[in-house]
């Protein structure tokens, strides 16, 4: 029998620059009575990583530049939350009232190049919240302390929830991963009947986000980790930015 479980870790404590996740997870666990295994991926959400590695920003310390003006006066924005959103990307591929559609530097297309403010502590001034500057890199880093600390092959994930074309309602996805191949390409393989798959790539990582999204929640959860286990992965040497679709392939431009 197959069987997937996710058991959400709860953790109110608001996360701080240079706070450690995985010795606040081995917290959480412990009193959870919760232990990782071999075969568990362990899906964080993209606040907590920012959070800790200090990508909150106050409004009030931006300058909007040129561009950024006439940004905020396409989308209805705020300027400074604008000049943001250019830093963060690569491309604003489509901006109307109240949207603005980026591709942020990792190659991921979503809205406001991911700068959010929902679960972001207010110190007196609106504050947003940047993804991490490098969320394979963090992805890394946090799947060797995790796997270290729990004596076993932890892959990690790094979610947040975007939304898709054609699609309303936002899907968890993986941003940043380590620890086992994100992109699981089935070309080749016979289906139950014989017939070989030509084009068929499964979004591993993004399933398992997807997955936890469900656990984690969206307000005032406080699930902010999951513990999958019984998912089937390859262990790799994967990365999150192996799901963005080249830009020779983009059919839409």
């Amino acid at each position: 029998m197959l069987e997937l479980r996710l058991i959400g870790l709860r953790g109110e404590r608001e996360i701080g620059p240079g706070d450690d996740l995985i010795d606040w997870i081995a917290g959480l666990c412990a009193a959870q009575g919760v232990a990782f295994g071999e075969g568990d991926v362990l899906v964080l959400a993209q606040k907590i990583v920012s959070k800790s590695e200090g990508r909150r920003v106050a409004l009030a310390q931006v300058e909007p530049s040129p561009p950024a003006l006439r940004l905020a006066e396409v989308s209805g924005k705020d300027a400074r939350l604008a000049e943001l959103i250019l830093r963060e990307s690569s491309e604003i591929v489509r901006a109307t009232p109240q949207v603005v559609v980026a591709r942020h530097r990792t190659g991921a297309v979503l809205a406001n190049a991911g700068i959010d403010r929902s679960n972001v502590r207010q110190d007196g001034g609106e504050t947003v919240l940047l993804w991490p500057a490098d969320p394979d890199a963090s992805a890394l880093r946090l799947h060797r302390q995790a796997s270290a600390r729990f004596g076993c092959h932890l892959p990690v994930v790094i979610n947040d929830s975007l939304g898709r074309a054609w699609r309303r309602g936002t899907v968890g996805t993986a941003i940043g991963a380590a620890g086992m191949a994100c992109l699981s390409d089935q070309r080749g393989r016979a289906d139950r009947h014989g017939y070989a798959l030509v084009a068929t790539e499964v979004g591993a990582a993004d399933e398992l986000a997807a997955a936890a999204s469900i656990v984690m929640g969206q307000a005032d959860e406080s699930i902010p980790a999951v513990l999958v286990r019984g998912a089937r992965y390859a262990r790799a040497d994967g990365r999150a930015a192996d799901l963005v679709r080249p830009l020779a392939q983009d059919l839409f431009r």
